[in-house]
């Protein structure tokens, strides 16, 4: 135990060096750096011991700025000790605490607290219709929900039988998260064992998959440099979290953030200006967005932003027409994250890397091996495509329900198709299970929709195969025309011959009013067909 202690402290004081030159750290008081350790040695590699460290760290700074304004380091600690010790007579210890909550400190005090008791957590999309709800949490074993109360409709309906906890009220009442923490006094806890973090998979169809990874600190530390090496990211100064929570691009900023003593600003619910204007307002340095976000911002009245240093886009495919255009108006301060629930993230694009090669995902994170393999497992030269595989950094330990992803010499398939450029950037072409095969053509329905998005009369656009009795498979194509414009399908299909191969030209094109959207931003391709 003393020796993982000595290593966890090493691994430490290496990171410390590394962001010294940018003064992301100052100096530890001695008494609260003799006691830092201790919280990993209580809790483990979880969610509580960031929070119990930060508190330690940096207890006056703001820890959480949202629409019941705002929380200390300090505060926040104590709330979800309190809380903490609320649940432990109301959850039993092989019971899963489930959180389905929007972007505010409720989210942040449930996962903080349920980490603490050792208790498994388990993120829920708030889109889940009830049957997925009652599905999943049967699945996960749930047997404490901590929810907001706009769901409780929905929680209802699912026929959730455990105990429940509000997140957030438009009032006060009984059995919330306030309530619990005002009456009850923390007290000292050692879990039996430590938490996990179960992050729903974001497909756009059937019943989301829990999945579950083992952690340690070996494997957090590279991608923890790497993001202090290509993301410039301060510690103290706020970030703007715009995805939810709940999906990994949002859960893994949150802990970024309450690791560097940030102050994390949220929102229940994007609104482009309103995110621009939290910027200003709080003079965060960073933004994180999926790209959907960044087209909606682009979209919005002009807020002036100038203490944005940094905004960090992931979850979906980021178009070269939506990273150009948004560096053209607010700079150089973009960089595209890649990374899946599975394996967390495996590259970073900077700016530069955006720039010089329009729709890179970048450079593959330290220690971290990613290889394009063709079917029969062979490594693919740079240029050709094939199915991404990643290994060395987060271990993914399968899924919730049973199963897991293809892994070939130790590599754990990603489930996209890919390719390399020369200078070792990645590319990410789409998902296997989305290129089709047109009259024994292989057609990745994202280019086109990538290309179809940088026409100057589409605001929105999405690109995907349907069964055809001639070729197997067709492109069809769903737009949505920019604001007065008046494109026709013939000319859409034109602009696509135009730059595309003869066999890449949708062969329908449907003009909508909007993309039906998941909260992540990808398009439900289901419901569009439907």
């Amino acid at each position: 135990m003393l020796e993982r202690v000595r290593s966890f402290a090493s691994q430490g004081v290496r990171a410390a060096r590394a962001v010294r030159d940018v003064g992301a750290l100052r100096p530890v008081r001695p008494d609260r750096a003799v006691r830092m350790p201790l919280a990993y040695l209580r809790y483990g590699p979880v969610p509580a011991t960031v929070g119990a460290m930060s508190a330690l760290r940096w207890p006056d700074r703001t820890a959480v700025i949202d629409e019941r304004g705002t929380l200390t380091y300090a505060e926040l600690e104590e709330r979800a000790a309190a809380l903490a010790t609320a649940l432990r007579d109301r959850v039993r210890e092989d019971d899963r605490v489930g959180v389905l909550c929007r972007n505010h400190r409720g989210f942040v005090e449930a996962v903080l607290a349920a980490s603490r008791l050792g208790n498994d957590v388990v993120l829920l999309n708030t889109d889940f219709s009830a049957r997925q709800l009652a599905d999943v949490a049967e699945r996960e074993g749930v047997g404490l929900l901590v929810h907001d109360e706009e769901f409780g409709t929905v929680v209802d309906d699912a026929g959730f039988g455990g105990a429940r906890i509000l997140g957030w009220t438009d009032a006060p009442a009984p059995e919330t998260i306030d309530a619990l923490v005002e009456e009850t006094r923390a007290e000292p806890l050692k879990p039996p064992r430590p938490s996990n973090v179960i992050i729903m998979t974001s497909g756009t169809t059937g019943t989301p998959k829990g999945a579950r990874h083992e952690m340690s600190v070996g494997a957090l530390i590279p991608a923890a440099l790497t993001h202090l090496m290509r993301v410039p990211v301060r510690s103290g100064a706020p970030i703007v979290i715009t995805p939810p929570l709940f999906h990994l691009l949002g859960f893994a900023y949150s802990t970024v953030g309450l690791g560097m003593g940030m102050p994390l600003v949220l929102s229940r619910r994007f609104d482009a200006e309103k995110a621009l204007r939290l910027i200003a307002e709080t003079e965060a340095e960073a933004l994180v967005a999926v790209p959907v976000m960044l087209q909606r911002v682009l979209d919005a009245p002009d807020v002036p932003v100038p203490s944005l240093r940094v905004v960090v886009c992931g979850g979906s495919a980021l178009h070269p027409h939506v990273s150009d255009a948004f560096m053209d108006r607010f700079g150089d301060v973009l960089v595209n994250v890649y990374g899946a629930t599975e394996i967390g993230w495996a590259t970073i694009a900077t700016p530069d890397d955006l720039r010089e090669a329009p729709g890179t995902v970048g450079r593959p994170s330290l220690r971290l091996t990613i290889r394009i393999l063709d079917e029969d497992g062979n490594e693919l030269p740079p240029g050709e495509p094939g199915e991404i595989f990643v290994g060395g950094g987060l271990r993914f330990a399968g899924y919730t329900g049973g199963g897991g992803k293809e892994v070939r010499d130790g590599l754990t398939s990603t489930g996209d198709l890919g390719h390399f450029d020369d200078a070792g950037r990645l590319f990410v072409d789409g998902r296997a299970d989305d290129m089709i095969v047109s009259g024994g053509e292989n057609v990745f329905p994202g280019e086109v929709e990538a290309l179809l998005g940088g026409h100057p009369d589409v605001a929105d656009a999405s690109v995907t195969g349907v069964d055809d009795a001639e070729f197997g498979q067709r492109l069809a194509a769903y737009v949505v025309r920019a604001p007065g414009a008046e494109v026709g399908a013939d000319d859409l299909k034109a602009y696509v011959k135009e730059h595309l191969a003869r066999y890449k030209v949708p062969r329908d094109v449907h003009f909508v009013d909007e993309l039906p959207r998941t909260s992540t931003g990808k398009v439900k391709a289901k419901a569009l067909r439907g």
